[in-house]
């Protein structure tokens, strides 16, 4: 799958998106999304409530897609990428586009 990244800061409290790959099917937030159905050369029009943005297409065999991507600003750099890069994913988890805040580090223990 080529997946496009459509990144959005979520509300406070709101848990960050999270997605995985395993054939044509996509799991976003826990929810299955079989895409086995788009044909070839053609696309589909997501309906209802899903995570896309825009319409699923497959080309060439492979699909293609733009996926909402809601992040913590409390964790997240303050500027994030106008456009996130291309994922090539085949199976697997979907590489986080967001870039976060380095971790904090501990302070120093005095002896």
């Amino acid at each position: 799958m080529q997946i496009t990244c459509t990144c959005i800061a979520g509300l406070p409290g709101q848990p960050e998106t999270t997605a995985e790959v395993s054939g044509e099917v996509i799991t976003v937030d826990g929810v299955a999304y079989d895409l086995s159905a788009v044909p070839e050369g053609g696309y589909a029009e997501p309906e209802g409530d899903h995570p896309f943005a825009g319409r699923i297409s497959r080309i060439g065999g492979e699909l293609h897609l733009s996926l909402r991507w809601i992040y913590d600003v409390a964790t997240a750099e303050a500027h994030q990428p106008a456009s996130a890069p291309v994922l090539a994913v085949t199976e697997g988890a979907v590489p986080d586009p967001i870039t976060h805040k380095p971790a904090p580090q501990p302070e120093p223990q005095e002896a």
